[in-house]
């Protein structure tokens, strides 16, 4: 199972980057318009989104009840015509960034979390564990992971739209 995700992982993240490659540090950091993220933005909240799920799964591993909870349709969290809103703590920074400063931050929480992911020793718990997820509700721990590379991939789509706009 792991290993599953963690292929999806790769794949979704390489798609991002491969998205990114292209601008320079100012077409980086232009927004669409005063209340859009730009894409370096965009990246920084994805940074923190994944560093925040280690920090529920591993809380959520570190309770003794399992819940066998209900698996969610977790698909949705790609639909962008439902607007999300980021919570406090996965809202990104105001301030511009250099690009290499995101790809340092987007390989390094991507290293953690990979290594988070290793050293479950019972993954079988991440099925039987749940903890609220803010878009989504109760959440499956494995449908934690799942939701980050969805997650992703809403942000990947959002930055074609924004190719569009900026060209």
């Amino acid at each position: 199972m792991i290993s599953l995700l963690l292929e999806q992982l790769s794949a979704t993240r390489e798609q991002l980057l491969k998205e990114i490659a292209i601008y320079n540090d100012t077409q980086f950091n232009q927004k669409p318009d005063a209340d859009s993220w730009s894409i370096a933005q965009i990246c920084h909240h994805l940074v923190l989104v994944e560093a925040s799920t280690i920090k529920a799964i591993a809380w959520a591993l570190s309770s003794q009840e399992n819940t066998n909870p209900e698996r969610q349709n977790v698909q949705q969290i790609k639909d962008r015509t439902r607007k999300l809103t980021a919570p406090k703590i996965v809202e990104p920074a105001s301030t511009p960034f250099e690009k290499h400063e995101i790809l340092t931050l987007l390989a390094d929480t991507r290293k953690q979390f990979t290594a988070f992911l290793h050293g479950i020793e019972d993954p079988s718990l991440l099925a039987k564990k749940a903890v609220n997820h803010p878009a989504i509700g109760k959440l499956p721990l494995d449908q934690w992971i799942e939701q980050v590379y969805l997650h992703e991939q809403r942000h990947i789509e959002q930055i074609h739209e924004m190719k569009q706009i900026v060209g």
